[in-house]
């Protein structure tokens, strides 16, 4: 049988999520959460603390049919539905801190939302808005953060929605391959999950080291 998922009707214990673990999320929900989540975790600073990285790659192993638990997504319907819950999450944040300004960053009380705004504010600053917007992608909570804020400061829509897209795409499309093609090339790779998982989250935050390197030496090189 074809389709979304391919999974037997949830239990009770399949009920009781785990917002911040991906494998409760897509036992429970599949592939229509990963739309949902991505859209929270990119549109809705409520959703900062959720595994966007995580969630990806582990769908991606999913969908080769070799994480445990039985459960198999649909590589097509995957990729479509997280493009679109990540790509409309990050418009839905701009005009959302276009229309708020700051307020929404004023009335939250997490000190993780608030460090991570200023993390945002310091990408827009040093690099300009092409670049940060693709950057902030691969950081959790700047991706969260930076929609609202670049709405807030009125970062040109055009400028935005193109870059946006451009990150989106390559940050949400590249995890779910990048498990695909481990879990489809690996044999009894989800033994080693966890580890798989947090390296994939270390490495999602090489771009921007590599882009702080880059302007150190630069600021080293005129200074």
């Amino acid at each position: 049988m074809t389709g979304l998922a391919t999974t037997t009707a949830p239990t009770a214990t399949q009920l009781a999520v785990d917002l911040l673990s991906a494998q409760s999320l897509l036992s429970a929900f599949g592939v229509l959460g990963v739309g949902v989540v991505l859209f929270a975790e990119t549109g809705l600073l409520i959703g900062f603390f959720l595994p966007g990285d995580s969630l990806l790659f582990t769908a991606g192993l999913l969908a080769a049919g070799t994480a445990p638990g039985g459960l198999r997504l649909s590589l097509m319907p995957l990729l479509l539905v997280a493009a679109a819950g990540a790509l409309a999450g990050s418009q839905c944040g701009y005009l959302l801190g276009r229309k708020a300004g700051g307020a929404l960053l004023d009335r939250s009380e997490s000190a993780r939302l608030h460090q991570g705004a200023r993390r945002a504010e310091e990408l827009l600053e040093r690099y300009g808005h092409a670049k940060a917007i693709v950057l902030a992608r691969f950081v959790p909570v700047v991706r969260t953060v930076l929609n609202p804020l670049a709405g807030a400061l009125r970062v040109p829509i055009r400028t935005f929605t193109v870059w946006q897209v451009a990150g989106g795409l390559v940050w949400s499309l590249g995890l779910i391959l990048a498990g695909y093609v481990l879990g489809s090339s690996v044999p009894n790779v989800d033994r080693y999950l966890l580890p798989i998982v947090a390296l994939v989250v270390a490495l999602s935050l090489v771009p921007l080291a590599a882009e702080l390197y880059r302007s150190r030496r630069a600021k080293g090189a005129h200074g």
